[in-house]
Protein backbone atom coordinates (compact mmCIF):
# COMPACT_ATOMS: atom_id res chain seq x y z
CA UNK A 1 0.00 0.00 0.00
CA UNK A 2 3.10 1.95 0.78
CA UNK A 3 4.41 1.57 -2.66
CA UNK A 4 1.06 2.23 -4.27
CA UNK A 5 0.78 5.93 -2.12
CA UNK A 6 4.86 6.70 -3.29
CA UNK A 7 3.61 6.06 -6.85
CA UNK A 8 0.82 8.04 -6.98
CA UNK A 9 2.57 11.02 -4.99
CA UNK A 10 5.19 10.67 -7.59
CA UNK A 11 2.63 11.27 -10.08
CA UNK A 12 0.97 14.14 -8.69
CA UNK A 13 4.59 16.13 -8.94
CA UNK A 14 5.32 15.56 -11.94
CA UNK A 15 2.16 16.32 -13.60
CA UNK A 16 2.64 19.96 -12.67
CA UNK A 17 6.23 20.14 -14.51
CA UNK A 18 4.51 18.31 -17.32
CA UNK A 19 1.82 20.90 -17.48
CA UNK A 20 4.50 23.90 -17.45
CA UNK A 21 6.88 22.17 -20.10
CA UNK A 22 3.84 22.00 -22.63
CA UNK A 23 4.54 17.83 -22.54
CA UNK A 24 0.76 17.29 -22.67
CA UNK A 25 -1.07 17.71 -25.65
CA UNK A 26 -3.55 20.43 -26.76
CA UNK A 27 -7.18 19.29 -25.59
CA UNK A 28 -10.18 20.38 -27.50
CA UNK A 29 -13.02 21.37 -25.90
CA UNK A 30 -16.56 19.34 -26.47
CA UNK A 31 -17.65 18.68 -29.32
CA UNK A 32 -14.63 20.89 -30.91
CA UNK A 33 -12.48 19.34 -33.74
CA UNK A 34 -8.73 18.86 -32.04
CA UNK A 35 -6.35 21.57 -33.75
CA UNK A 36 -3.37 18.47 -33.13
CA UNK A 37 -2.94 15.31 -33.72
CA UNK A 38 0.84 14.35 -32.44
CA UNK A 39 1.37 13.91 -28.33
CA UNK A 40 4.33 16.53 -28.58
CA UNK A 41 4.83 20.01 -29.38
CA UNK A 42 6.40 21.10 -32.78
CA UNK A 43 10.05 21.82 -31.43
CA UNK A 44 10.16 18.35 -29.63
CA UNK A 45 9.10 16.14 -32.29
CA UNK A 46 11.54 17.92 -35.14
CA UNK A 47 14.21 17.83 -32.15
CA UNK A 48 13.80 14.21 -31.79
CA UNK A 49 13.63 13.60 -35.75
CA UNK A 50 16.33 15.55 -35.68
CA UNK A 51 18.33 13.05 -33.79
CA UNK A 52 17.57 10.34 -36.12
CA UNK A 53 20.92 8.84 -37.56
CA UNK A 54 22.13 8.68 -40.79
CA UNK A 55 25.38 7.11 -40.02
CA UNK A 56 27.11 4.41 -37.74
CA UNK A 57 23.73 3.13 -37.26
CA UNK A 58 22.63 -0.50 -35.49
CA UNK A 59 21.71 -2.31 -38.92
CA UNK A 60 25.08 -0.81 -40.45
CA UNK A 61 27.06 -1.66 -37.06
CA UNK A 62 25.78 -5.06 -37.43
CA UNK A 63 26.85 -5.47 -41.08
CA UNK A 64 30.36 -3.63 -40.34
CA UNK A 65 31.04 -6.47 -37.38
CA UNK A 66 30.09 -9.06 -39.60
CA UNK A 67 32.15 -8.19 -42.69
CA UNK A 68 35.00 -7.47 -40.53
CA UNK A 69 34.67 -11.11 -38.60
CA UNK A 70 34.62 -12.84 -41.68
CA UNK A 71 38.44 -11.14 -42.82
CA UNK A 72 37.01 -7.75 -45.33
CA UNK A 73 38.79 -4.63 -44.69
CA UNK A 74 36.82 -1.43 -45.86
CA UNK A 75 36.58 1.72 -45.75
CA UNK A 76 33.49 4.10 -44.04
CA UNK A 77 31.29 6.92 -45.21
CA UNK A 78 33.69 8.06 -48.77
CA UNK A 79 33.07 11.33 -49.06
CA UNK A 80 34.15 11.81 -53.14
CA UNK A 81 31.98 9.10 -54.09
CA UNK A 82 28.31 9.43 -55.15
CA UNK A 83 25.66 9.21 -51.90
CA UNK A 84 28.77 8.87 -49.77
CA UNK A 85 28.51 4.75 -48.87
CA UNK A 86 28.34 3.26 -46.04
CA UNK A 87 30.84 1.14 -46.87
CA UNK A 88 33.84 0.63 -49.08
CA UNK A 89 36.08 -1.95 -50.67
CA UNK A 90 37.99 0.14 -52.99
CA UNK A 91 40.22 -2.40 -54.63
CA UNK A 92 37.08 -4.63 -55.22
CA UNK A 93 35.16 -1.38 -56.97
CA UNK A 94 32.03 -2.36 -54.72
CA UNK A 95 30.15 0.12 -52.46
CA UNK A 96 28.04 -1.26 -50.00
CA UNK A 97 25.09 0.71 -48.92
CA UNK A 98 22.80 -0.41 -45.50
CA UNK A 99 19.20 0.87 -45.56
CA UNK A 100 16.66 0.83 -43.50
CA UNK A 101 13.59 -1.10 -44.77
CA UNK A 102 11.03 2.32 -43.65
CA UNK A 103 13.07 5.05 -44.70
CA UNK A 104 14.37 3.46 -47.98
CA UNK A 105 10.99 1.49 -48.89
CA UNK A 106 11.89 -1.93 -49.32
CA UNK A 107 9.23 -4.08 -50.28
CA UNK A 108 8.46 -5.69 -46.57
CA UNK A 109 6.41 -5.20 -44.05
CA UNK A 110 8.40 -2.92 -42.37
CA UNK A 111 7.87 -0.43 -44.92
CA UNK A 112 4.40 1.18 -44.01
CA UNK A 113 2.91 4.88 -44.13
CA UNK A 114 2.33 6.28 -41.32
CA UNK A 115 -1.24 7.15 -41.08
CA UNK A 116 -1.10 11.10 -40.02
CA UNK A 117 0.72 13.44 -42.49
CA UNK A 118 0.45 10.86 -45.15
CA UNK A 119 1.65 13.27 -47.54
CA UNK A 120 4.22 14.30 -46.42
CA UNK A 121 6.11 11.15 -45.76
CA UNK A 122 4.94 9.88 -49.28
CA UNK A 123 7.00 12.75 -50.38
CA UNK A 124 10.05 11.91 -48.15
CA UNK A 125 9.73 8.57 -48.90
CA UNK A 126 9.85 9.17 -53.01
CA UNK A 127 12.52 11.10 -52.54
CA UNK A 128 14.89 8.84 -50.58
CA UNK A 129 13.62 6.10 -53.52
CA UNK A 130 14.71 8.53 -56.47
CA UNK A 131 18.05 9.64 -54.03
CA UNK A 132 19.31 5.68 -54.23
CA UNK A 133 18.51 5.14 -57.67
CA UNK A 134 20.36 8.37 -58.89
CA UNK A 135 23.49 6.90 -56.28
CA UNK A 136 23.31 3.77 -57.65
CA UNK A 137 23.21 5.04 -61.54
CA UNK A 138 26.25 7.58 -60.52
CA UNK A 139 28.25 4.65 -58.98
CA UNK A 140 27.76 2.28 -62.18
CA UNK A 141 28.74 5.18 -64.55
CA UNK A 142 31.93 5.41 -62.72
CA UNK A 143 33.00 1.65 -62.61
CA UNK A 144 31.13 0.87 -59.23
CA UNK A 145 29.10 -2.53 -58.05
CA UNK A 146 26.46 -1.48 -55.67
CA UNK A 147 25.34 -4.08 -53.11
CA UNK A 148 22.74 -2.68 -51.25
CA UNK A 149 21.61 -4.83 -47.26
CA UNK A 150 18.88 -4.36 -46.01
CA UNK A 151 17.81 -4.09 -42.18
CA UNK A 152 14.99 -6.97 -42.52
CA UNK A 153 17.80 -9.47 -43.98
CA UNK A 154 19.65 -8.99 -40.75
CA UNK A 155 17.47 -11.95 -38.85
CA UNK A 156 19.86 -14.03 -40.85
CA UNK A 157 23.16 -13.38 -40.53
CA UNK A 158 24.36 -16.86 -41.71
CA UNK A 159 22.51 -16.53 -45.04
CA UNK A 160 23.76 -12.93 -45.15
CA UNK A 161 27.56 -14.14 -44.78
CA UNK A 162 27.10 -16.01 -47.52
CA UNK A 163 25.49 -14.06 -50.09
CA UNK A 164 27.84 -11.22 -49.16
CA UNK A 165 31.20 -13.74 -50.02
CA UNK A 166 29.76 -14.93 -52.67
CA UNK A 167 28.99 -10.74 -53.70
CA UNK A 168 32.77 -9.57 -52.94
CA UNK A 169 34.54 -12.71 -53.17
CA UNK A 170 37.51 -14.18 -51.05
CA UNK A 171 38.86 -11.53 -48.32
CA UNK A 172 42.11 -10.44 -48.41
CA UNK A 173 43.99 -7.66 -50.37
CA UNK A 174 43.09 -7.79 -53.82
CA UNK A 175 45.36 -7.15 -56.69
CA UNK A 176 48.54 -7.52 -54.96
CA UNK A 177 50.46 -10.78 -55.48
CA UNK A 178 52.12 -13.02 -52.92
CA UNK A 179 55.56 -13.14 -55.20
CA UNK A 180 57.21 -9.33 -54.57
CA UNK A 181 56.25 -9.80 -50.67
CA UNK A 182 57.88 -13.33 -50.27
CA UNK A 183 60.97 -12.41 -51.93
CA UNK A 184 61.03 -8.94 -49.63
CA UNK A 185 61.26 -11.00 -46.54
CA UNK A 186 63.88 -13.84 -47.92
CA UNK A 187 65.59 -10.49 -48.25
CA UNK A 188 65.15 -8.96 -45.01
CA UNK A 189 66.34 -12.49 -43.83
CA UNK A 190 69.52 -13.02 -45.58
CA UNK A 191 70.45 -9.74 -44.69
CA UNK A 192 69.87 -10.01 -40.80
CA UNK A 193 71.57 -13.42 -41.28
CA UNK A 194 74.55 -11.77 -42.93
CA UNK A 195 74.69 -8.88 -39.98
CA UNK A 196 75.03 -11.17 -37.05
CA UNK A 197 78.47 -12.56 -37.98
CA UNK A 198 79.84 -8.99 -38.47
CA UNK A 199 78.81 -8.03 -34.71
CA UNK A 200 80.70 -10.77 -32.99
Amino acid sequence: MAVLHALARAKAMRAPRERKDGNLPAVAGAGEPSVRFDIMSRERRSALMGRIRGRDTGPEMTVRRLLHAMGYRFRLHVRDLPGKPDIVFRSRRVALFVHGCFWHRHDCGLAYVPKTRAEFWQRKFDGNVARDRRTKRELEVAGWRVVTVWECQLGDLAFLAGRLAKELGPPGKQGRRAGPISKVRRSGQKTRDQAKPSRR
